[in-house]
């Protein structure tokens, strides 16, 4: 089941937490397998495993993920989409997803893994449609500021030679 407000354009769909597994890579099927693993053997220094899994709603915007609890709608975790670098289904457990994403603070990465009965391939595409039109966002809003830099550029050496011509009317009249 999913939900879309038209008010900030996010989309949240109800899915189980798996749990949140540290890894030494940002991308890489090898790394989803290697996280769903550790949740089978869990590490208690690496890998945060749920004693039950929980219902969470998985909500998702152009400027992240968030991840809340069903019920009380508490905040678990939020990852702005700019730190996710990789998301899949896990291939041979097909309701099984996940996603890599930086920690904003420290240098490591987490994969958060879900389970979904329906949604596990469209959270997928959605989330990657999502990461290429953000990243498509900041290129052209970064483009804009290019564009808005060389203007300033140009201007500021067309007024630097107009001053230097006045300068040397100025230095021509008073002698």
């Amino acid at each position: 089941m999913s939900d879309i407000s038209d008010d900030d354009n996010e989309i949240s769909f109800a899915v189980k937490l798996l749990g949140r597994v540290e890894v030494v890579r940002s991308e890489g099927m090898q790394i989803l397998n290697e996280a769903v693993q550790s949740l089978k053997k869990p590490d208690k220094e690496s890998t945060e495993k749920l004693q039950k899994k929980n219902k969470v709603s998985l909500f998702l915007s152009m400027s992240g993920i968030d991840i809340l609890e069903h019920k009380t709608k508490f905040m678990l975790y939020t990852c702005p989409l700019s730190s996710v670098s990789f998301c899949a289904v896990i291939p041979t457990t097909p309701k099984v997803f996940g996603f890599v994403a930086k920690h904003p603070a420290a240098d490591m990465y987490h994969c958060y893994l879900f389970q979904s009965k329906k949604f596990s391939h469209l959270l997928v595409s959605i989330i990657g449609d999502a990461f290429r039109a953000t990243k498509r966002e900041e290129r052209l809003r970064g483009g804009g500021r290019d564009l808005i830099v060389e203007a300033l550029r140009h201007k500021n050496k067309v007024l630097q030679r107009e001053n230097a011509e006045l300068r040397m009317r100025l230095s021509a009249s008073g002698d």
